[in-house]
């Protein structure tokens, strides 16, 4: 069993809302910040609705669904973080705003073995882990969306990371929230998205270039390929914002021509158009 009962979660936007959804789902205690009450209340709300559609569907029963609203609770002060035993920091893919993140929890969370993990999906962790004291109990836990449907969850482990935290992020992962654990090397992209980027990327070219329609290009995939998902519809899932920070990121790291964010990728992050959450993106979302 692992020593992880109380779960801090920093962030309730699509990924950190899924993530607190996991943990209260497993029997966690569970706590969630925002930077404002505005964004906590958007972020409760996005919560309620997806344990709501989950009970509709029979994925959990109404017992259930009230037991893991019971066992969230929301904030907008990290100090209240202080007896957390994991925290998970799930804010937008910036590496200064998740480093400020990691030195204020650094700085709040007393438990003296807690695990301090980020999800982020590109950013070198150990740029994270230097910026605490306690280098060795910071790792990378990257939840895949919508992460409570999506089975997998990568471990990325810092030069700086103990293999004492490493086993114990794994127990939590795997025993307490029933997820399947791969490792990867602290490596812009890690594992998954060092194949699905450059593949999500090449779909834009063809796209920008008018190689062929956006839905020839999506069916193909699905159809041709048996994939659940074409790759523009898949950009437009994830957040195309998101798809070119960890771009951006693994061209930074590795300087790779096909890494780099195409024009027409750019320009439509320019312009809001981030795909369905923002309810358009290379499709329209009603």
């Amino acid at each position: 069993m692992t020593d992880i009962e109380r779960v801090g979660v920093v962030g309730c936007g699509q990924m950190g809302a899924g993530i607190a959804e996991v943990c209260a789902r497993a029997g966690l205690d569970v706590k969630v910040a925002e930077t404002t009450g505005e964004a906590l209340e958007l972020g409760r709300t996005r919560l309620v609705n997806s344990l709501d559609k989950a009970a509709a569907r029979g994925k959990l029963t109404a017992g259930d669904r009230d037991a893991a609203l019971a066992r969230l609770t929301f904030t907008t002060d990290l100090g209240e973080f202080a007896d957390r035993d994991l925290v998970v920091e799930a804010v937008v893919e910036n590496e200064q705003v998740k480093t400020e993140i990691f030195q204020v929890l650094d700085q709040v969370v007393t438990r003296k073995d807690a695990i301090l993990a980020s999800n982020t999906s590109s950013i070198p962790l150990v740029k994270l882990a230097v910026a605490t004291s306690r280098p060795d109990q910071v790792i990378g836990i990257h939840f895949f969306n919508p992460a409570p449907v999506q089975k997998l969850v990568e471990l990325i482990p810092a030069l700086t990371t103990s293999e004492e935290t490493v086993k114990r992020a794994e127990i939590a992962v795997t025993s307490l929230l029933g997820k399947h654990a791969i490792r990867a090397q602290d490596r812009s992209g890690f594992v998954v998205n060092a194949l699905l980027i450059p593949y999500l990327l090449s779909a834009i070219r063809m796209f920008e270039t008018g190689i062929a329609s956006r839905e020839d290009i999506d069916d193909g995939m699905e159809m041709g390929c048996a994939h659940p998902m074409g790759p523009l519809k898949l950009a437009d899932l994830i957040g195309l914002d998101t798809v070119t920070s960890v771009a951006d990121s693994m061209y930074a790291e590795f300087k790779e021509p096909l890494y780099a964010a195409p024009p027409l990728l750019q320009r439509m992050v320019d312009a809001g158009r981030l795909g369905r959450k923002a309810g358009a993106g290379f499709y329209a979302y009603g």
